[in-house]
């Protein structure tokens, strides 16, 4: 290249081609300068070209479908169900949708579906990488912490076109299933947790546990490290608060505090008590050892406020009635953690550091992850809420209201949600309630 250069500049050096003149001398003595200091700073090592590999990607898919995904493939359901976190059906719901969607919206496609699409072509004109192949490209990712570039020698890909495609996958899975699984709770999945709740724990009015959990970051930027340092150990961490039922479906998630905050600074930021706030939340109402209660309740650790929707346990308990509820509360709010638990299981990505300087992509992941988990616990047969074909969810409607009626209504609501007088009260009397139930 360089000689190419060399040669291309002593051509147009040459007297003959410009016209005589003092411009045109000086423009010759110049140029003249400029070629005698290419030569002299040339490097003498030898130009070394960029290498292309063919990866041969067409026979890549040929085994992969031979293995899984043909009438009679290789390996059996349970083989894919382990290798894949989730069975196949649940695997080609997401692939065909992605195509749906594709075929669906051709003119204002987004370009992470136009990039997930079956064998696009490349450069050469050349079919590219099928959906298949991207998608368990992004599984294996999520599943097994694989490196990018490992995954050259199974499925012929490189390591940047692998990374690119585990973003792809998690955005479109994000824009997919986001209002499904992510979705607010109607007033029909709060009674069937009720009921459910009741049955199983005898909590009546529980809506699910609350907990937070920490994702560490390895690439954080420098200007950043110091609000998102975790205090208990000293490393990076971003955070995520959830609410799981019984089932380990997480109901709400809220990703991308800092990981020097506590679980109070995040429940501050967090949109859960949103409805309740604004007054807009469905009616939920239950009744407890005699006594009628609006709003349903989430179990929590001693750190939560005492808040009306908040129930913990007592610290020191002194009688038989105290020592019971302790340990009924303590045993049922475990379904966070084993929700947490089956979440780190099933995508080992989460035990490894977050490699991306960009939190939106890491917030994408992480959202990607728990709709995911949600999907593979519905498919299971576990979920107690799920949505039926023709469910619609009805659209957030505020009413129309002034300035002041909004400050004097987030002042009365804010109010009863903090009343410690009602949380003390209605944990004695669920405090009862439970004494009554059998060992």
């Amino acid at each position: 290249m360089n000689n190419q250069f060399h040669s291309s500049l002593s051509t147009y050096t040459r007297p003959d081609l410009f016209p005589t003149g003092d411009d045109d001398e000086e423009l010759f003595g110049i140029m003249s300068k400029c070629v005698n200091l290419l030569e002299q700073c040339e490097s003498s090592r030898p130009y070394i070209p960029r290498m292309v590999v063919e990866r041969d990607r067409y026979g890549a898919d040929e085994r992969l479908m031979a293995a899984y995904f043909n009438e009679n493939p290789r390996y059996l359901l349970k083989s894919f169900r382990r290798r894949f976190r989730m069975s196949r059906p649940m695997f080609m719901r997401i692939v065909n949708d992605i195509i749906s969607y594709s075929s669906r919206n051709p003119g204002h496609v987004p370009l992470h579906f136009k990039r997930m699409q079956n064998k696009q072509l490349d450069a050469r004109g050349m079919p590219g990488f099928s959906t298949i192949q991207k998608c368990v490209c992004a599984i294996r990712q999520l599943a097994y912490r694989y490196n990018p570039d490992s995954l050259d020698e199974y499925l012929r890909m490189g390591e940047e076109t692998a990374r690119c495609y585990l973003d792809y996958y998690c955005k479109c899975v994000f824009e997919l299933y986001r209002d499904e699984y992510l979705r607010r709770l109607t007033p029909e999945d709060r009674q069937r947790l009720y009921a459910r709740h009741e049955e199983l724990h005898g909590f009546p009015g529980m809506l699910g546990s609350i907990d937070c959990m920490h994702l560490l970051w390895k690439n954080c930027p420098k200007a950043w490290q110091g609000q998102f340092t975790c205090g208990d150990n000293g490393h990076l961490t971003i955070m995520l608060e959830a609410v799981a039922s019984y089932d380990r479906c997480i109901w709400h998630a809220f990703f991308g505090t800092a990981g020097s905050n506590n679980d109070i600074n995040v429940l501050n930021q967090s949109p859960l008590f949103k409805e309740i706030i604004e007054d807009r939340a469905p009616d939920s109402s239950f009744t407890v050892n005699g006594t009628y209660y609006k709003k349903g309740y989430y179990l929590a650790d001693d750190i939560y406020p005492e808040w009306l929707t908040f129930v913990k346990s007592y610290s020191c308990p002194q009688d038989e009635k105290r020592k019971k509820f302790k340990k009924f509360q303590e045993s049922v709010r475990k379904d966070v953690e084993r929700a947490f638990g089956g979440l780190q299981n099933s995508w080992h990505i989460l035990t490894q550091l977050a490699r991306s300087k960009s939190t939106n992509r890491i917030t994408r992941t992480m959202y990607a992850r728990v709709i995911l988990h949600n999907m593979k616990v519905q498919d299971a047969g576990y979920a107690i809420c799920s949505l039926e074909d023709g469910d619609e969810i009805d659209p957030i409607v505020l009413p129309e209201r002034t300035f002041e009626e909004r400050i004097a209504l987030h002042q009365r609501t804010d109010k009863e949600l903090r009343d410690r007088t009602v949380h003390h009260a209605f944990r004695h009397d669920l405090t009862k309630h439970i004494w009554r139930l059998p060992a």
